[in-house]
């Protein structure tokens, strides 16, 4: 009990990872407050992160590190981050410039369920950028 404790409301940063050695890490905006994507952190992207003051992700489908923006140009700095109650998730609240989502959006949230259709999403958003030219680099 007293490890939850000070999990829950010590301040030692004991991040939690799960079976596969993984963090959910949220990126929002620091300035606008909106949700800019989901990704997953290993420990060497965490500590890569906080040492570096930019975001660096692990990605599952290519098994290796990450730092957001090598090729798109796009990076994003970090400038706090939060960690849940049971620090097993952590919101990265980041400043940017443009679109954030490789397929060109400012977020990877772009979509929105149809309210009279759900089985079908409509557009909430337009494109920032054009991610055949930021991947070019």
């Amino acid at each position: 009990m007293a490890a939850d404790k000070n999990i829950e409301e010590g301040l030692e940063f004991i991040p939690k990872f799960d079976n596969n050695g993984l963090i959910t890490a949220i990126a929002q905006d620091s300035t606008t407050g909106q949700i800019l994507m989901v990704a997953y952190m290993n420990k060497e992207a965490l500590d890569m992160t906080i040492k570096t003051g930019f975001a660096t992700y692990y990605s599952r489908s290519r098994k290796e590190l990450w730092k957001k923006g090598v090729q798109s140009g796009h990076v994003q700095k970090v400038e706090q981050i939060l960690v849940d109650c049971d620090q097993d998730c952590l919101i990265l609240k980041v400043s940017v410039d443009e679109g954030q989502c490789h397929v060109g959006y400012n977020s990877c949230f772009y979509r929105a369920v149809n309210k009279t259709h759900p089985d079908a999403l409509v557009f909430t958003a337009q494109k920032t950028y054009d991610p055949n030219e930021a991947y070019k680099k």
